[in-house]
């Protein structure tokens, strides 16, 4: 409540006055729901980020997990471009009308 008080600049009386006001508009039989009610409400929601949290750390461990069992790329075997040609035409290039009849 002091938070609130020295955020809004506000002094004693002030905030003596604005709590009267809501005694009287919601009553003193309402402002022990209200205040359950709101207490339940912050409750979920730190539940609620907690659990966002907890996935988000989870989620980048199983990032990092996976990323470490992948081997190196430098591992990987390189082809050569001679070694593809050399066995036979590359079979995405175009053929001209001419080389058809050729083959045929």
């Amino acid at each position: 409540m002091s938070m609130l008080a020295s955020f809004m600049n506000l002094g004693g009386p002030d905030l003596i006055i604005i709590l009267l006001i809501i005694l009287v508009l919601f009553g003193a039989k309402k402002l022990p729901e209200l205040a359950r009610g709101l207490g339940q409400a912050i409750k979920e929601f730190q539940k609620a980020k907690d659990e966002f949290s907890d996935e988000l750390h989870k989620a980048g461990k199983t990032d990092t997990a996976a990323k470490g069992n992948l081997p190196p790329s430098s591992t990987v075997p390189r082809t050569d471009a001679t070694a593809s040609t050399a066995a036979g035409p590359d079979q995405n290039q175009a053929v001209t009308p001419g080389d058809k009849a050729d083959q045929a």
